[in-house]
């Protein structure tokens, strides 16, 4: 099984991804995982990721394009996978198409975790950070009543990523960059959408039933 996830920030990609190529018994392969690897490992691509990163830059297309098929090439991920964080774009959506076809391979399904914004901003800006241990709160699923984390005491503080008028412009910028990606893949037929809202075991669950009619 070969698949991609889509979805905004804040839709919980990370966790559904891990769900479901366990449940699947496939790599899940993020392009995060993929940057730490190189880099860590000192790899000549690892290498020059990292001259952009440490200048602020975003990685160059090529780059990125060059790990994934590094990664996409090894053992694990001959009988299938799961793609996270890749691909963003229609071209590069249109090189993993190539890539996959000089291989004999196409992908079977593109799962969209489906969202609405304002349910996004709940998700994201009322998260709360411990200046101490980096632990995680949330003000309103973890009934958070003071500014301190339970965990070590340490103060909590919402980080600027989470502030609701960040949240606001990074699913305006994922709506520009992937709103077509997610036509591409319609047009493909191979797009489905899953109600990303509600508990993360019923969303894994609810993504496992639209995955079962394209597995072989």
């Amino acid at each position: 099984m070969r698949l991609v996830l889509v979805g905004p920030p804040g839709a919980g990609k990370g966790t559904q991804a891990q769900y479901i190529a366990s449940n699947l018994s496939i790599p899940k392969i993020s392009t995060g995982d993929i940057f730490r690897a190189n880099v860590s490992g000192g790899t000549d691509l690892g290498k020059l990721a990292k001259q952009y990163m440490d200048r602020g830059d975003l990685v160059p297309d090529e780059v990125t394009i060059a790990m994934v098929r590094d990664r996409l090439s090894e053992d694990d991920a001959q009988d299938g996978f799961l793609l996270d964080g890749f691909p963003r774009n229609v071209a590069q959506a249109e090189i993993l198409r190539d890539m996959l076809k000089d291989w004999g391979q196409a992908l079977d399904l593109v799962l969209e975790l489906v969202v609405d914004d304002d349910e996004v901003v709940r998700r994201l800006a009322g998260r709360r950070t411990c200046s101490q241990c980096g632990r995680i709160w949330h003000v309103e699923f973890d009934d958070k009543k003071d500014d301190k984390c339970d965990a070590c005491g340490g103060a909590l503080f919402q980080r600027d990523d989470d502030k609701e008028e960040t949240v606001r412009h990074r699913l305006e910028v994922y709506q520009e960059q992937t709103a077509p990606l997610v036509s591409y893949y319609a047009d493909e037929g191979v797009l489905v959408g899953v109600d990303a809202t509600g508990p993360v075991e019923e969303v894994t669950q609810r993504a496992m039933e639209e995955i079962r009619p394209f597995m072989g």
